[in-house]
């Protein structure tokens, strides 16, 4: 049903009852399972770089691999290039890319590459991400150079050939590059967005309901604020009812807005946004002094001061307190583990 991987689907209806269960208890903190999801081999220590090395990534086989499962591929050996290997690049027109040899004859690679990698994306099982590896004519995800005859690389960069196969088959899928986890930011949204794909995978898409929808837009509301107030505004139309349409056909309509929604991170002022209406929730269970103070460390926060763990803390706290089900339990206070402490750096 999910538009990311609707030709993948390996659940069987007869293993509906422990994907349900899985979904009635998921909480980020305490997974059943850990999280599918795919990586270039060489980033888990794998040695087929075309020097015969890896590129081991202690992130990625560190706090990571306390949560995801994960499926290696590595398009360059699947394509049978070998390792080692010659190095590999990209020349001609940036639209439509030519895969060759750095040094020699100008050996068309394309073709042979491709085929591998639709061979791949054609029996990839369903997964939640996807991390691969930075500056590779494969795997990069952006800013990969294409050379022009005489040697120079085109002013615009591109995506490596297998990446930019694997977005367009899945372009809800979240994916991203080993080295631009290391940015506080872009860390942050990727795995918001795949901890919200797995959730609704589970709770929403192999068993659609109108009840699972509304029950999983309920949880992510503020969230989806955070990053789009116009998306929050539109999910919540798409939900009211107004339009007729199978519940399959509203649950990928919806998907689709909410995930191109979480794409791109937050802006400070849309948490500062976000805070303030969650501190709406207090106003009749705790004293004004208190309300106060936290709304001067939201303004320390909109200055750039602390880290939004400080105020979403003290906020998480009182609420949990005096708020209601609805609001304590939303993903905007906890939509990874804590304990990554992803939210201490952004």
């Amino acid at each position: 049903m999910m538009k990311s991987h609707d030709a993948n689907s390996n659940i069987s209806s007869g293993s509906n009852t422990s994907i349900r269960q899985k979904a009635d208890a998921f909480r980020p903190d305490h997974l059943i399972g850990k999280i599918p999801v795919g990586i270039s081999s060489c980033l888990l220590g794998d040695n087929v770089r075309f020097n015969g090395g890896h590129s081991r990534s202690t992130y990625c086989l560190g706090p990571l691999s306390e949560y995801f499962e994960y499926k290696k591929f590595c398009p360059e050996v699947a394509a049978g290039f070998g390792t080692p290997r010659p190095t590999l690049r990209l020349i001609g027109d940036p639209n439509a890319p030519v895969m060759t040899y750095t040094k020699g004859t100008g050996e068309d690679l394309t073709g042979q590459f491709k085929q591998a990698s639709e061979r791949y994306l054609a029996t990839m099982p369903e997964l939640d991400g996807y991390i691969v590896m930075k500056n590779s004519p494969s795997c990069g995800i952006s800013r990969i150079k294409v050379y022009q005859e005489n040697g120079h690389p085109h002013m615009e960069r591109v995506s490596g050939l297998f990446t930019d196969a694997l977005m367009r088959k899945f372009p809800l899928l979240p994916v991203e590059e080993d080295g631009r986890l290391n940015d506080p930011a872009l860390r942050e949204n990727f795995m918001l967005r795949v901890f919200a794909h797995h959730e609704f995978r589970l709770s929403v898409a192999y068993a659609p309901t109108m009840k699972a929808l509304i029950d999983f837009h309920s949880r992510y509301k503020y969230l989806v604020m955070a990053h789009s107030q116009p998306a929050y505004k539109s999910l919540g139309r798409l939900l009211s009812g107004q339009e007729k349409c199978a519940i399959e056909t509203l649950c990928e309509r919806y998907f689709s807005e909410f995930m191109t929604a979480l794409s791109k991170p937050a802006k400070r002022r849309n948490h500062c946004n976000v805070l303030m209406h969650l501190v709406g929730y207090l106003k009749k269970a705790v004293d004004a002094s208190i309300r106060k103070d936290i709304l001067e460390v939201i303004e320390q926060y909109r200055r750039g001061e602390v880290f939004l763990t400080t105020p979403m803390t003290i906020l998480h706290h009182y609420l949990k307190q005096y708020g209601s089900d609805y609001v304590k339990h939303q993903r905007y206070f906890e939509p990874y583990p804590k304990a990554l402490g992803i939210r201490n750096s952004v």
